[in-house]
């Protein structure tokens, strides 16, 4: 009975058709025997985090620990309240391509743009000037004209000049000081083959842009995460041995790599190998013959993090601008209690 209970406090249980244990239950009272009371000092003994791989765009750790309403308030914040620069305002003084004014502006909008937005302030007044705190300006001036020195081409890149308007044609205006403070290549777009529109010979671009800093939930061209997900992690039970022609069949219905099948005295016996790897899609329980030897679980508080930057800041930045995040949000709640309380 005890063995059955720490299962479903630590376990949620894959069925052929469902799900088992889903909900969260470690709270005082449920569970005779347990004292699931939260205390700090238990959850710093039981909390960690371990990075498993760290690129300069993308990151990937475990985070083990914790409650799923916490994971899921981390990727929130993620996504929607970590702040970047964005294109706010588009100035357009001359636009003679065939994409119109406003679907050039929400195009450039999105692209994403190289600068600390920990070095600006938020623009208190939307139709105040820029200034060097607040704004990054940028200017677009492009013009398509016929190469002259070809004619028997078909190739519009060899016939023409700056037919391809690109994010390498975006030129930094410093706004005040910032050429002191911010040196070439400090500020630029993320990337510089970003396609923005393409000319033909006598249309022309001339535009100024005006960058701000916001978060995600504003629009989510202020996001600076491409994606920010977490699952839990599996957990794979072989309940008897399965050996043979079996074995071969069980190691096809799980990703490559997480059943491994070895050789035990001349006979082929399957071994989990890294249940990390699984995908939890279930496809052992399509046959008859192997969905009752194996047990499919997720430990319930181990969430795998995957966190890919869009380039504006590295992926281990935005994670810790998260959490300060959350720190000031649970400052702001205990505050508020504090006040309710007096």
């Amino acid at each position: 009975m005890m063995e059955r209970t720490k299962e479903i406090r630590t376990r949620v249980e894959l069925k052929e058709h469902g799900l088992e244990n889903v909900h969260s239950t470690d709270f005082p009272g449920s569970y005779e025997g347990y004292d699931d009371t939260w205390s700090q000092e238990k959850f710093e003994k039981n909390f960690r985090i371990e990075i498993g791989r760290s690129t300069a765009e993308d990151l990937e750790f475990d985070m083990i620990g914790i409650d799923a309403a916490i994971a899921n308030a981390f990727r929130r914040i993620l996504l929607a309240e970590v702040p970047t620069m964005a294109i706010e305002k588009v100035h357009i003084y001359n636009n003679t391509s065939i994409i119109q004014d406003e679907v050039l502006a929400h195009r450039l909008g999105l692209i994403p743009i190289k600068a600390d937005p920990r070095l600006f302030e938020y623009k208190q007044d939307a139709d105040s000037e820029p200034t060097e705190e607040d704004t990054i300006q940028f200017e677009l001036k492009v013009k398509c004209t016929r190469n002259p020195h070809v004619k028997d081409a078909t190739d519009p890149d060899e016939l023409y000049k700056d037919h391809k308007v690109t994010t390498k044609h975006l030129k930094w205006i410093p706004i005040g000081n910032q050429a002191q403070i911010f040196k070439e290549g400090d500020i630029r777009p993320v990337h510089d083959d970003i396609l923005i529109a393409k000319l033909r010979p006598g249309q022309e671009l001339d535009l100024k842009l005006f960058c701000v800093k916001g978060i995600g939930q504003d629009h989510a061209k202020f996001s600076p995460v491409a994606t920010a997900s977490y699952r839990l992690l599996p957990d794979i039970t072989l309940l008897k041995p399965i050996t043979g022609e079996l074995a071969v069949k069980l190691q096809r219905c799980f990703s490559p790599g997480v059943i491994e099948i070895d050789t035990v005295d001349g006979e082929q016996k399957a071994r989990v190998a890294h249940p990390r790897k699984d995908t939890c899609s279930r496809e052992v329980f399509r046959h008859d013959d192997l969905k009752d030897l194996v047990k499919l679980t997720r430990v319930r508080d181990h969430f795998i993090f995957s966190v890919e930057s869009t380039g504006i800041l590295p992926p281990e930045v935005l994670v810790s601008q998260a959490i300060q995040v959350l720190m000031a949000k649970c400052r702001d709640v205990i505050r508020e209690l504090d006040d309710k309380t007096v």
